[in-house]
């Protein structure tokens, strides 16, 4: 994911959890908001301490960012997105969190085809 498509700064996080809605399946929680004044997708990822240590925690950001990558131009383009990782997640395989975002985002309506 590149640096312009992320999420970073705290203000951004809560604005996209006090304006947006969410939608969620077993593994994801999904927030979004429309941003009119911005072209390009900007998603965050969380993953929360309760998950595990260190290690799995950046091994779940790992295999999320790598999992949405190939879907990020299929998505529309003027939103924040926040993704927040279940415990589920920790046990996932790379294709298995595919089809996992795959499913939140649809249900989330954020595919322009």
């Amino acid at each position: 994911m590149k640096n312009e498509h992320r999420l970073k700064k705290n203000e951004d996080f809560q604005y996209v959890f006090q304006h947006g809605y969410s939608v969620a399946n077993r593994q994801f929680v999904l927030y979004q908001v429309k941003k009119e004044d911005q072209q390009d997708i900007r998603i965050g990822l969380s993953v929360s301490k309760k998950l595990g240590n260190a290690v799995v925690r950046n091994r779940v950001k790992r295999l999320m960012k790598e999992a949405l990558r190939p879907q990020t131009e299929s998505l529309y383009q003027n939103r924040d997105v926040v993704i927040i990782a279940r415990k589920p997640v920790t046990e996932m395989s790379l294709t298995e969190m595919e089809k996992s975002l795959q499913h939140v985002l649809k249900v989330a309506k954020l595919f322009h085809r």
